[in-house]
């Protein structure tokens, strides 16, 4: 078993994933996230980014390998202790996943409820985060009368009230304008300073120049690249 390194907060060793029977869609990834750092993750469509992140999100068990998060090896991990893994992980799925009968207000204020948040606690956060995200006066409509753009901003939010350990973003930016997308960046800039871990998977690397401070990560058929951009291939097995 590798041991972890104690200034970082996610370790993949030789880390495989393959759907069924098929080919591996992640093949060899030996990689760690420090605690604290800013990433891009990119690639082109059908890289496995999507992928990658769902082993990290803990929604997908590895083929083979070993992952390692807070310290723990999470691949044997006990499934009683998963949701207390995942309270320390905040996601923004490209689909949203707003619960539909909550209003925007509600779906934000969501992870602070199952925390255990008291409710006299709740209701300042959520409002900033809403003013953040340009929703202040959205907070009761439900998702399905908002746009693809604002229900984006929603997940955004919800996803990082409660400051997680690492925030995970799946395209965070791909539904809103460059405006807003400047401005999402700059709520995670903000969020990192605080030490959250960051990583955002994204097609457009013109977003890459405007955190000055993140490191670049690329996925090309399922393995990843070395920080000079060449891609490792290791031998195919069997």
């Amino acid at each position: 078993m590798v041991s972890a390194d104690a200034g970082n907060i996610v370790q993949f060793d030789n880390v495989g994933l393959r759907y069924g029977s098929g080919a591996e869609t992640l093949s060899d990834l030996s990689f760690s996230l420090a605690a604290g750092a800013f990433y891009f993750l990119t690639g082109p469509s059908g890289a496995g980014k999507s992928s990658l992140l769902r082993l990290i999100y803990l929604a997908q068990r590895p083929s083979r390998g070993v992952i390692r998060m807070f310290g723990e090896d999470v691949v044997t991990l006990p499934r009683q202790r998963m949701p207390g893994f995942r309270r320390r992980i905040g996601v923004v799925f490209q689909d949203f996943r707003l619960v539909p009968h909550l209003s925007a207000y509600e779906n934000i204020a969501l992870p602070l409820r199952v925390n255990g948040v008291a409710e006299a606690d709740i209701d300042q956060p959520v409002r900033e985060m809403l003013e953040w995200v340009g929703l202040s006066g959205r907070a009761n409509a439900k998702p399905p009368t908002l746009s693809g753009g604002e229900q984006q901003r929603v997940a955004i939010a919800r996803a990082v009230i409660g400051r997680p350990e690492i925030l995970v973003a799946d395209e965070p930016t791909g539904n809103v304008d460059p405006e807003m997308a400047e401005r999402l960046l700059y709520l995670f800039e903000a969020l990192n300073k605080l030490g959250t871990t960051i990583l955002v998977a994204t097609h457009d690397l013109h977003l890459v120049p405007r955190v000055p401070s993140a490191q670049l990560m690329r996925l090309d058929k399922g393995y990843i690249a070395d920080p000079t951009g060449t891609l490792r291939y290791p031998p195919r097995r069997g």
